[in-house]
């Protein structure tokens, strides 16, 4: 019997979980863990429950306070620039293995049909939140630039650098937080671009001026700032190479819940 993600995190030591996500990747045992659960969950998804749906809630089961996690505010000049303008300057690029590049204003993605859901975020600390989400699926903003050939993942670029935090990688990181999902997630009717949560857009804190959501995957697959889709056929170039921020310092890259 598979055992759901977040049992196997509540089977790690609470120390590890309440000291974040730097203490986990240090931790040998605790890798090996994920590691192990990362390869299950995987190949569990991917036979038999491709299409599943993360649970979805009613409004009352909504969380009084969502938690900011992470960045709270990018140092990055650019979004600090573009967030002054109230991000009236910023594009959404859709770039790589594609037939037809992309350059998306907020008012654009905003003009898209909209999915919201009330989902459960879990983040691999240990604690939960359950928010409204808001914004456009993301595969049909794909089929809007048509995939070439040998596309096999979607690789999301930020402008968060986790605000300078040297105990977090920061500035001293190879590259500013990315992440990446496979074709399978990326086409999942959960999976959106959110510019709104719980019916107001996003604040700083949680990911302006656009987030992804993948609600079958933990919290730091989430990724926020959002400034560039490049549709790949390979990790390799990206990071460290293992998929994102937190998969080049020791994390599953696949987070399945």
């Amino acid at each position: 019997m598979k055992l759901p993600r977040r049992h196997l995190l509540g089977a790690l030591p609470a120390g590890l979980l309440l000291s974040g996500c730097d203490a986990l990747t240090r931790n040998a045992t605790a890798r090996s863990v994920i590691q192990s659960a990362e390869q299950a969950t995987y190949r569990w998804q991917r036979l038999v429950g491709r299409n599943g749906l993360a649970r979805e809630f009613s409004a009352s089961d909504i969380s009084p306070v969502f938690k900011v996690n992470g960045t709270r505010e990018p140092t990055n000049p650019e979004w600090q620039r573009l967030a002054a303008g109230n991000f009236a300057e910023w594009r959404l690029t859709v770039t790589g293995l594609v037939n037809r590049e992309l350059s998306l204003s907020l008012a654009d993605l905003q003009r898209l049909a909209q999915r919201t859901q009330i989902t459960r975020h879990d983040c691999v600390e240990g604690w939960s939140a359950i928010g409204q989400w808001t914004g456009p699926q993301l595969g049909p903003i794909l089929r809007a630039a048509g995939l070439r050939d040998g596309a096999r993942y979607i690789v999301f670029l930020c402008a968060d650098d986790y605000g300078g935090e040297v105990g977090k990688g920061g500035l001293q990181s190879t590259s500013r937080y990315y992440e990446s999902i496979d074709l399978v997630d990326a086409f999942h009717p959960q999976t959106i671009l959110a510019h709104s949560l719980n019916n107001q857009p996003l604040s700083t804190g949680n990911g302006a001026p656009l987030r992804l959501r993948v609600e079958r995957q933990l919290g730091y697959k989430h990724a926020k700032y959002l400034m560039q889709i490049v549709v790949a056929d390979s990790l390799d170039p990206f990071g460290s190479g293992h998929g994102g921020y937190w998969p080049d310092r020791g994390y599953e890259w696949y987070a399945g819940i």
